[in-house]
């Protein structure tokens, strides 16, 4: 059943919290000036500006490295990397269709760089550090023309390449010490470099700029200044500023129709410029360094991406940046609902809890703790706090509407708080560290008591479920046994053991029986009452199951894990009823919502989807 997916009806994806901002480039707005693209993992997703509706394009077997989309808007260029000696994919998308036109296979492990030219015709890639290559392809036969390697024998790796916006025949390459301006030699099939000279200039070229009319163009340099070089006769015309240079290094750059530059930098500092003598008119800081600007129309308005993970949206006018889009920048730990209600939920990750509104995909409140990682969180059933597991040993309890910290225990566990669940009277919170130990705190309004220590795992507690009249727990751990403990007499129940790290186990709503998952891939279905196995269904064919969760009335569940894909489960018959496909790091967390509309997955790579539950009929 496992073997093929391909049988088992697909999830629908309906929303995704993520934009992998480590892309150069990766922001794009499209001419039609009412959708953005950029990439997340192996998807690149084209989201209206209006409604905020998103498409995605699902194509590529690996995280998309760069992204370029013709002047005329017909079409989009995504490429890709993959593993060291097998071929990274160049995929030419029809934009009007959202379908695959062409997939041009020659490089190898990375495409560095896309350009079309244009006027549609060609499509110009280059291979990154392992292939050195530049190819010209012809974009109506779907065929390679010719290619040349990238920069002479005495130069380093090239990083990006553009075409010219009034000649289909030329465009210009640049990196480490090499910059080149190349034509296209049709009839010989034939692409010839010429060196531009910069004298005694050393400089690594991180991003092209070609204005408008093809006199000059512009460099940014990791060294945090500009070049500016005339096209025609191949020579440096002056490089700055001077003084002042571009702390971090430029990242990416655009020429405005003023002849003004917008300078996006390595510390985060979006600046706009004179052409002239790159003297700053006006700038503004933004969180992560930035990585994309991309206009929109004439740019009176531009999108600007960053490493954070941020998307911002600017008006020339006013320069004042405004935050549209969102989400952690590192791997998601854990997600949870409020009870009885599906409208929001709150994820956490390295440095911050956040609360997101479940159908706008809004973020409505952040929680920082700097340089630490929060492991797991859930909401009292009363609503009334935020109960959270951090790497530090503390337990913390912040309010849900504010994000104020009402509540610190110190030193709960000596190796990192891992796992974490309240009773449903919410006076208790049992807890579980790395070093294996189980805690019962009793809280109140500013104070807390530890009631009892349960000492019987002998490694890290990874996940805790309370029975609803709270007198029996579960907690599930990496030496391979589930432990249910009765939580009057805080003793031992019972315990199951298998051959397996445990990551997840799960009370059926009926409270009989458990389901627990780990690195041995199996789902074990075990008696409460004597500890004995039921049954053990094949979980996924390749690496560890991470997250799962049961459907309120029972009859469903779901998995996710490292082989990335979201799989949904008929309890009784132990069958996957549906597949969904669309994650480009390991699945971490898996949620159905309270209301049984929607499931919520997180990933490794930060990113949050969102899939249509499907109503069984």
């Amino acid at each position: 059943m496992a073997e093929d997916t391909q049988e088992v009806p697909q999830l629908t994806l309906e929303a995704v919290i993520g934009f992998n901002g480590h892309v150069f480039s990766g922001l794009k707005v499209h001419p039609d000036r009412e959708h953005i693209i950029y990439p997340l993992g192996c998807t690149v997703i084209i989201k209206s500006l209006r409604s905020g509706k998103q498409d995605f394009l699902h194509g590529h077997t690996n995280n998309v490295s760069c992204i370029s989309v013709s002047k005329s808007g017909r079409y989009i260029a995504s490429g890709q990397v993959t593993f060291m000696g097998f071929k990274a994919d160049v995929i030419i998308w029809d934009y009007e269709k959202k379908e695959i036109y062409a997939r041009l296979v020659l490089h190898k492990a990375k495409v560095e760089d896309l350009s079309f030219s244009p006027n549609d015709k060609y499509l110009v890639s280059l291979g990154g550090q392992d292939d050195a290559s530049i190819v010209v392809w012809n974009i109506e036969s779907k065929e390679a023309i010719c290619g040349s390697p990238a920069s002479a024998q005495s130069a380093g790796h090239c990083f990006t390449i553009e075409y010219t916006n009034l000649n289909d025949e030329i465009f210009v390459s640049a990196g480490n010490g090499t910059l080149r301006v190349w034509e296209l030699d049709l009839p010989n099939r034939k692409i010839r470099p010429t060196e531009c000279q910069t004298g005694q200039l050393k400089r690594i070229v991180k991003c092209l700029e070609i204005p408008n009319d093809d006199s000059y163009f512009y460099c940014g340099t990791t060294s945090g200044d500009i070049l500016k070089v005339n096209l025609k006769t191949r020579l440096l015309n002056s490089c700055g500023p001077v003084k002042q240079k571009f702390s971090k290094g430029v990242n990416t750059l655009k020429v405005l129709k003023t002849g003004d530059i917008l300078v996006g930098s390595g510390d985060g500092m979006l600046t706009l410029c004179s052409g002239g003598n790159f003297k700053t008119i006006k700038s503004v800081q933004l969180e992560g360094g930035v990585t994309s600007v991309a206009l929109r129309g004439d740019g009176h308005q531009f999108y600007v991406g960053t490493e954070a993970a941020q998307i911002y949206s600017l008006g020339y006018a006013d320069f004042k940046p405004e935050l549209i889009a969102t989400n952690h920048n590192s791997a998601v730990k854990d997600v949870a609902f409020p009870f009885g209600t599906s409208e929001l939920f709150a994820t956490c990750s390295q440095n911050d809890i956040r609360v997101w509104h479940s159908e706008s995909f809004k973020e409505l409140l952040r929680i920082i703790v700097p340089n630490i990682k929060c492991n797991a969180l859930g909401f009292m059933q009363d609503g009334r706090s935020i109960f959270s597991a951090w790497n530090d040993g503390k337990i913390r309890v912040f309010t849900p509407e504010s994000g104020k910290l009402r509540l610190i225990i110190h030193n709960a566990h000596s190796m990192g708080v891992t796992a974490i669940a309240a009773t449903n009277d919410c006076k208790r919170i049992v807890s579980g560290g790395g070093e294996g130990q189980v805690r019962v705190w009793e809280v109140f309004q500013k104070s807390y008591r530890l009631v009892e220590t349960m000492k019987e795992h002998k490694a890290t507690v990874n996940c805790i479920k309370i029975k609803s009249n709270d007198k029996e727990c579960v907690t599930a751990s990496s030496d391979g046994a589930c432990i249910i403990w009765d939580l009057v007499r805080f003793v031992r129940n019972q315990m199951v053991l298998a051959n397996t790290l445990f990551s997840v186990v799960c009370y059926n709503p009926e409270e009989f029986q458990i389901i627990t998952s780990g690195t041995d891939r199996k789902i074990g279905y075990w008696e409460v009452y004597d500890g004995s196995a039921i049954r053990e269904l094949e979980g996924s064919l390749s690496g560890a199951i991470n997250g799962m969760h049961i459907s309120e009335d029972g009859k469903y569940f779901v998995t996710g894990g490292d082989d990335k894909l979201l799989k949904l489960w008929h309890y009784s018959d132990g069958e996957v009823t549906h597949v969904g496909i669309g994650h480009s790091g390991s699945i971490t967390n898996v949620r159905i919502c309270p209301n049984s509309r929607y499931i919520v997955s997180t990933s490794a790579d930060g990113a949050i989807l969102r899939w249509r539950y499907p109503q069984p009929s």
